[in-house]
């Protein structure tokens, strides 16, 4: 499958070279053809016969793809999207695994959308013709390609308006490694909003267990 990522953080690049593993080929979009982060990733990435490494604009790497991961700063993913002309992206599944942290006051974050609405939800009414799916936001970017670096049956929740789309962006999970019964289906993309607001409750609990490495179990 040919996949776009939108961003060249650390997701971003963590998730292309798990793509490119598993035999996707994978396009890295920025902002400029010339982006120094996307250029050195590429530059690491071992040559393989069953899947191509390539980068570009956003709208590059989008309007070639068949799935979109978008992988940029919450505060600036609308800005992104709204900047590829939407025919691209028409009938398209996007997941979104970014949040909408806001430094601009230093650490700590703050929510720059939550209560009312979410992320997910502004760049479904800025897509309405492509099908958002909320997922990955919850847990650092190692643990989202590798579900197996913690024990235990935790969970990944996703959010989303279109059924096939969840399946979709489900069996890719799948090949990262999560269980169907660890993918926990909350519902329309509404509830991007509770995923999101999970964020300052996580960054806390990291500050706690020392590190990023955790994620959260359902116990009945």
């Amino acid at each position: 499958m040919r996949i776009a990522i939108l961003g060249t953080g650390t997701v971003g690049r963590s998730l292309g070279t798990k793509l490119l593993e598993l035999g996707h080929d994978v396009g890295v979009g920025s902002r400029s053809t010339h982006n120094e982060s996307a250029a050195t990733w590429l530059m690491t990435q071992t040559q393989r016969p069953d899947a191509a490494a390539t980068t570009g604009t956003f709208a590059d790497v989008a309007g070639a793809a068949e799935l979109i991961i978008n992988a940029t700063a919450g505060v600036a993913s609308v800005g992104v999207v709204s900047s590829i002309d939407p025919e691209l992206l028409a009938g398209k599944t996007l997941l979104d695994v970014a949040n909408p942290l806001d430094f601009s006051n230093g650490f700590p974050p703050k929510l720059s959308v939550c209560n009312t609405d979410s992320l997910g939800e502004q760049i479904q009414r800025t897509l309405p013709q492509t099908h958002v799916v909320k997922g990955l936001n919850t847990v650092t970017a190692a643990l989202m390609v590798d579900p197996t670096l913690i024990a235990g049956d935790h969970i990944l929740p996703i959010a989303g308006n279109d059924d096939h789309a969840k399946g979709h962006v489900t069996a890719l999970l799948c090949e990262f490694g999560w269980r169907d019964s660890q993918i926990v289906d909350l519902g329309d993309i509404s509830a991007a909003r509770v995923t999101e607001m999970y964020l300052p409750y996580w960054i806390r609990l990291m500050g706690v267990e020392g590190g990023p490495m955790f994620n959260i179990a359902v116990l009945r």
